[in-house]
């Protein structure tokens, strides 16, 4: 099966997060795709001891650079379409078109995206809105808050069927 989204991680650097955006990709049948270096063990130890017993149901890529997550993210001969979440400006996540294949990207939770990334896509920054003085919202609040977007977007215009039991299939 397809993955519905292509999240990336660019050097996460807190397990917890990382965790819980893992079984949100699980629930999403989205790819989790983590851009070394990496703040955390993800060893099959590692990964155990934590009590992590879906992560072997995760499609989970590490990439040694932003380059190759985005070619690890590429389906067929197309390359993904990126949306960049930043706390320094962009559009709101209901109006950028998400779609299915998508590639939301995602900066460490104590610096963000580099700002080499976030210049070199100005027309694919997005942003969560919030009162003045708030710096963001947790790495994985915000990752969930988006996939749920993309998937409310991709219902809204048929691409995505969802079941009378709330489980839905990926064409």
């Amino acid at each position: 099966m397809p993955s519905l989204f292509h999240v990336i991680l660019h050097e996460p650097e807190i397990p917890n997060n990382t965790g819980n955006i893992g079984r949100t990709c699980v629930a999403l049948g989205c790819a989790l795709h983590l851009v070394r270096p990496l703040g955390f063990d993800v060893s099959d130890h590692a990964v155990r001891r934590a009590g992590l017993d879906y992560w072997p149901r995760l499609d989970v890529r590490y990439h040694d650079g932003f380059a190759e997550a985005l070619a690890g993210a590429q389906t067929g001969a197309s390359a993904p379409r990126l949306w960049l979440f930043s706390a320094l400006g962009g559009r709101p996540p209901w109006q950028a078109d998400l779609r299915p294949g998508d590639a939301m990207v995602f900066g460490k939770e104590t610096r963000g995206l580099p700002e080499r990334l976030l210049a070199a896509h100005p027309d694919r920054l997005v942003m969560f809105p919030m009162v003045p003085g708030e710096r963001g919202l947790n790495l994985a609040t915000a990752v969930c808050a988006a996939l749920y977007e993309g998937l409310r977007q991709c219902v809204a215009r048929g691409e995505i069927a969802l079941g009378a039991d709330g489980r839905f299939i990926i064409p």
